[in-house]
């Protein structure tokens, strides 16, 4: 059986709630996986985050999806990226203090929109402080990172960008722009919107390649 708990860590505003599953099978990695923007009802249940995070665990991945601070029981308010990313840093730290287990494993970083944005700042942070070792790959969907962008980005060889051609949020063309200098791969979906309505098979199907590649 899955098991699933809330609690909570402290972030830089106070605590970040997050929800962790386990998954039933043996453990091959630990995924977080963030949600898209708080001012527009972005939370840790929206569907492509759950989407990500049920694909995870059927692949020995423990998901954990915390809420930004502002949304749901995480302390704080909006700050347009840069608190959020230094509270997923001080998330990330403590994970491994609560469960030792997963220290030695490797991590999978994941985003949605907004939620895409704090995941490449938050590696970058990582990395300029030496500690992204572990981290097998970056996963931005929706990709709105230049738009919340606020310090230098690095990005892991393993980085992917999964895109609706139709994405009314953030135009494809604009991602790409923003995409190709850095010769990021892209998966785009044809005729998908911002948020993959009637597309979340063929997107889980995609994270799903992603991942078996990035665990080998």
């Amino acid at each position: 059986m899955l098991i699933k708990t809330t609690k909570k860590l402290i972030g830089y505003a106070g605590s970040v709630d997050y929800a962790i599953e386990w998954p039933e099978h043996k453990i091959l990695g630990w995924a977080l996986i963030l949600h898209p923007h708080p001012l527009y009802g972005g939370n840790r249940n929206n569907k492509v985050i759950t989407t990500i995070s049920r694909e995870c665990l059927r692949q020995g991945i423990v998901a954990i999806r915390p809420n930004f601070r502002g949304v749901g029981d995480s302390d704080g308010f909006f700050d347009n990226g840069v608190g959020e990313t230094h509270d997923m840093s001080a998330l990330m730290h403590q994970i491994i203090d609560v469960y030792p287990e997963l220290s030695e494993l490797p991590c999978f970083l994941a985003g949605f929109s907004f939620g895409s944005a704090v995941a490449a700042q938050l590696y970058s942070k990582l990395y300029d402080e030496n500690k992204s070792a572990n981290i097998r790959c970056l996963m931005l969907i929706g990709s709105a990172v230049q738009r919340f962008q606020f310090s230098e980005i690095h990005l892991p060889n393993k980085t992917i960008i999964i895109h609706g051609e139709t994405d009314e949020i953030v135009p494809f063309d604009e991602m790409l722009d923003w995409a190709r200098p850095k010769s990021i791969p892209i998966i785009m979906i044809p005729s998908c919107s911002h948020f993959f309505h009637g597309k979340l098979l063929l997107l889980r199907e995609m994270v799903s390649i992603y991942l078996k590649s990035s665990i080998i």
